[in-house]
């Protein structure tokens, strides 16, 4: 969150641009950017000053048709892409993700993150063939068929989702050196043709015709012994009865203005219509192409309202109490407080909803010391890989943490119970693991990344 003084000076320098004589960079004008990819999204067009079109500080521009999308607000990150494919397909890899800048100015932190990942413990493993089978007989007893033969994969079997490479059948042509005779027989129907003409003259009462074929092929007769031919024609014809009369096209009418400007503040749309009726389309001929509506722009050269965000919060103040009572490393409930601030608001923009103060009830513990041991928390998550490509590696953690005296943590205040906070850091050590008594460590290799480029 930018302070208040940035915010301040963004404002000023805006009004200052818009009230300039000489300001002549246009741009085209955008009202949304995609919070993922960073692209300009819905146009509302070109030849505005980016002033005015960063009248709303939620829309964005480009210098040209072909230039980058910059936002109008303050530069902060997109929402993070996708986690990409693993690197492998079995055993351990990595993916990525990143995320895009926002904005005017730089953003801090990572564009990118790396992660450990597993899509399947083993890789799969390719079996081998048994020993071909004996042939079978011929599939037929007069001219020419087929033998096969057989094998299969279990020598040794595969393992992990693998298969063995080739087939399992082997076909191979056997002749009988004997003559059959074939007898011709028709072949199905071939689809019906296009029809001779894609309309029906109106009145003329001739109808366009289609035809279809088919083939005496299913079989075709042998010559050596001869066989029969098919009977019959090969070809069929019917009208075309069901076709539309000839079409009319439509033709689109003058455009209309159909509604007022859609913003009171910054850039907006204005929007248009017309009608397909000059002339309207007859007997199935073709509705007018393009839109029956359109926007165009319009400019209302008025700032819209910014809400108030808040900063983060202080930190806690020193745990005491108003009077000079000495509460450090004792039992006695004494106060602090934290405060934040509501920033940005401009052009009647509304105030951050909320407290900006609030207190607690605590314990003073700053620089005690604990003769009891602390506890070691538990293993944090694996940290992200170090580096997207190449040599890699990912860190966890655990804590040392103190245990507190036993005081209670809930106490009668003026008119109801309230919960008590121990503050500040006491001086306490855990049971040594491998001579680290406050933190301990583990770092494993990223496998499977990426070569750098």
């Amino acid at each position: 969150m930018a302070p208040p003084s940035l915010f301040l000076l963004v404002t000023a320098w805006i009004l200052a641009i818009h009230h300039a004589t000489t300001w002549a960079d246009d741009v085209h004008c955008y009202a949304e950017v995609n919070d993922v990819t960073g692209e300009c999204e819905d146009y509302l067009g070109e030849g505005v000053p980016e002033v005015d079109c960063c009248l709303n500080i939620k829309y964005a521009f480009k210098r040209d048709s072909q230039s980058e999308c910059q936002a109008c607000r303050l530069a902060e990150w997109s929402q993070w892409g996708e986690w990409s494919p693993c690197t492998v397909s079995c055993q351990i890899g990595v993916q990525k993700r990143e995320r895009v800048c926002i904005g005017q100015g730089d953003c801090n932190g990572d564009k990118l993150e790396v992660r450990s990942c597993s899509l399947k413990e083993c890789c799969p493993q390719a079996g081998g063939w048994s020993q071909w089978s004996a042939w079978s007989a011929c599939s037929v007893t007069c001219e020419s068929g087929q033998k096969k033969r057989t094998r299969e994969c279990n020598s040794p079997s595969p393992s992990c989702g693998g298969s063995c490479r080739g087939t399992n059948e082997e076909v191979e042509k056997c002749d009988t050196f004997q003559i059959c005779p074939t007898h011709g027989q028709w072949g199905a129907w071939a689809g019906w043709g296009l029809c001779s003409s894609t309309c029906i003259v109106e009145g003329s009462g001739i109808f366009p015709i289609q035809s279809r074929f088919r083939q005496c092929n299913n079989p075709s007769p042998s010559s050596n012994p001869p066989g029969n031919q098919c009977p019959g024609s090969n070809r069929d014809s019917t009208d075309c009865t069901s076709l539309p009369f000839c079409p009319v096209d439509g033709q689109w009418g003058a455009w209309q203005k159909d509604s007022e400007c859609s913003v009171t503040c910054g850039i907006g749309k204005v929007g248009q219509k017309r009608s397909c009726d000059n002339p309207a389309p007859k007997h199935g001929g073709r509705y007018c192409a393009g839109s029956p509506t359109r926007n165009t722009m319009c400019n209302t050269l008025q700032p819209c309202p910014i809400d108030g965000t808040w900063t983060n919060w202080e930190e806690w103040s020193e745990c005491k109490r108003l009077s000079s009572d000495a509460v450090k490393c004792k039992q006695r409930v004494a106060l602090q407080h934290r405060k934040r601030q509501c920033v940005g608001t401009r052009f009647e923009g509304k105030w951050c909803e909320g407290e900006a103060r609030e207190s607690r009830s605590c314990y003073n513990v700053d620089g005690c010391i604990y003769r009891n041991l602390g506890s070691w928390a538990e293993w944090s998550e694996w940290g992200l890989c170090s580096s997207p490509c190449g040599p890699s590696e990912r860190k966890r953690s655990r804590e040392c943490l103190p245990n507190h005296p036993d005081y209670p943590l809930v106490v009668e205040g003026a008119t109801k119970f309230v919960d008590v906070f121990f503050w500040g850091t006491p001086r306490f050590k855990c049971e040594a693991i491998n001579g680290q008594t406050n933190r301990v460590e583990e770092t494993e290799e990223c496998r499977n990344t990426p070569p750098c480029l």
